[in-house]
């Protein structure tokens, strides 16, 4: 049974904000901290108790805050350090929690430790990275090209799992180790609430098995950051790569003290055959993994978080939704996952149901993945074709400004933004939205009032009704005598027989009047409410 600490984190409803895109407050083209403090009252009004503001701490941006150069200090585009005081005295005001993005697998180069490091082989940074006199093994870059840079300072290869410029950290030097203990001290004393841990299963290399993740010393050092008496409170998510449950319950059961919950990626994967190439999906599968994880992370006293986009991938509409549909589809997904029982985690713009963006040229993208894939798409297709491509998977699909209104750059800017926003702004935007009859937002504020007010919704029990492979989605959410049943069907109107006693009816996208209609439009919510005690 969960325990009151992790309970309490299923009432949380998260919005991770990407902060270069959500709102510029100076007109620099570039989000900011004082943008986030003024839409404050705008994520209240959703429903969100919480926000995971992505990397913010000072960098060059070679990958767009994720090569940190001083985990102390905020980027100078993004504010202060007083700026950054007063948002977390602002969220607390209005009992929101923040999270930051923490990066402990590798810095940027212009890191003080990487600087020091390089200066030779006997100062007391020599072992903060992995030198090399030849690379030990052919790991490649996950942006392409081998994963070792020679550098001619020190004379030796470092190891980097990314761009050249975010070099791995050695966590065997136990300064490592005491100084990302201090890193999440600095924070924790200023008020943070928790952290979401950038690659966490990379931090411990594996170099005899060839694994640049999931070392022999990994829960170790996690449990080095997060067991101790300081961190003991905090809301820990962990971005690893893994579908093993055992590995699963390694990271994050509570009675291990490393982390709250962990980002599972699995379903991402539906309607692509790879990151940039798509491919046929349907919420059938999607139904077919929630169904069996949910229930199962239950089962074994695990957290699960719900999420259906992020900053690393396009939106899950251009994979999953029906544009024929998009309102219907947008809230259907949206009932279907922040229904379930576990932590929920939106994206920016998610509440607007977005679609990918398009352009012609290679030149409207920022995203270094993207990029370089684009040079290497080019050399067995044509441009037309790669740029099909990098439409269909950038990273920047979902990193484009957040479309306030249809004025100019979406509402995001007074000047120029430092990304073009989307393509289609002047429609897909959050005035828009609220001024149709048919609004997303307005279904999301919905759903998470739902979540926030009943007990069913937070701690309740799951169970499926809709069987593996079926063409809609219905379970139930019980605690003590509330039942709450959630039905969403899916692309074709049909017939559901889903029992009678459903209850009255809180929610629909279709404006559901009769409770035991059984008929279903294409992607139609129904939302009933009953005690189980008659």
């Amino acid at each position: 049974m969960l325990n009151e600490k992790h309970k309490n984190f299923l009432g949380w409803n998260i919005y991770q904000i990407y902060p270069r895109s959500f709102f510029d407050a100076n007109g620099d083209g570039i989000g900011d901290l004082p943008g986030v403090i003024e839409k404050l009252d705008y994520l209240k009004e959703l429903g969100i108790n919480a926000v995971w503001l992505g990397p913010c701490f000072k960098s060059p941006n070679f990958d767009n805050g994720y090569d940190v150069a001083d985990y102390r200090d905020i980027m100078d585009e993004f504010g202060t350090m007083a700026d950054m005081r007063r948002l977390i005295d602002e969220m607390h005001k209005r009992d929101m929690k923040l999270i930051l993005d923490l990066v402990p697998n590798h810095t940027s180069y212009e890191h003080t430790w990487f600087q020091e490091s390089r200066k030779s082989r006997d100062n007391p940074y020599s072992n903060y990275y992995y030198w090399f006199d030849t690379p030990p093994n052919d790991w490649e870059s996950m942006f392409g090209g081998t994963a070792y840079a020679f550098d001619e300072t020190r004379g030796q290869y470092y190891l980097h799992s990314y761009t050249p410029q975010q070099p791995d950290l050695n966590w065997n030097e136990p300064g490592v180790v005491k100084g990302m203990q201090d890193v999440v001290d600095f924070w924790v004393d200023m008020g943070v609430d928790g952290f979401r841990i950038d690659v966490i299963d990379q931090i411990s290399k594996d170099f005899e098995g060839n694994r640049n993740c999931f070392g022999p010393r990994l829960h170790e050092f996690i449990q080095a950051l997060f067991s101790r008496e300081k961190t003991a409170h905090l809301f820990t998510v962990g971005e690893c790569w893994t579908g093993e449950l055992d590995e699963i319950h390694r990271h994050i059961h509570q009675d291990r003290q490393e982390l709250s919950t962990l980002f599972q990626f699995g379903h991402l994967n539906y309607g692509r055959e790879d990151k940039f190439t798509p491919a046929k999906g349907s919420l059938t599968q999607l139904w077919n993994c929630m169904r069996y994880w949910v229930k199962t992370m239950e089962e074994q006293d695990l957290l699960i978080s719900l999420f259906t986009d992020n900053h690393d991938n396009g939106w899950m509409l251009e994979r999953l939704g029906s544009k024929e549909y998009p309102y219907e589809s947008a809230t259907c997904i949206a009932a279907m996952m922040y229904l379930m029982r576990g932590v929920c985690f939106m994206y920016q713009g998610q509440e607007l149901g977005m679609f990918n963006p398009h352009y012609d040229t290679i030149k409207e993208f920022d995203d270094i993945e993207s990029l370089n894939m684009y040079r290497q798409l080019c050399e067995t297709m044509s441009s037309v074709q790669a740029l099909d491509k990098i439409n269909f998977g950038s990273r920047d699909n979902t990193r484009r400004p957040f479309c306030w209104s249809g004025q100019e750059n979406g509402g995001f800017t007074t000047g120029k933004p430092w990304i073009p926003v989307h393509s289609d702004y002047k429609s897909c935007n959050l005035e828009a939205d609220l001024g149709s009859e048919k609004s997303v937002w307005r279904f999301y504020r919905d759903v998470l009032h739902l979540r926030k007010t009943h007990t069913a919704l937070r701690v309740g029990s799951f169970e499926p009704l809709a069987l593996r492979d079926a063409s809609y989605c219905a379970y139930t959410r019980t605690a003590g005598d509330e039942q709450i049943t959630v039905v969403c069907n899916f692309e074709k109107a049909q017939e559901l027989d889903i029992p009678d006693a459903c209850g009255e009816i809180l929610l629909s996208n279709y404006g559901r009047k009769k409770k035991n209609d059984k008929k279903y439009e294409p992607y139609e919510v129904a939302v009933f409410w009953r005690k189980t005690n008659g």
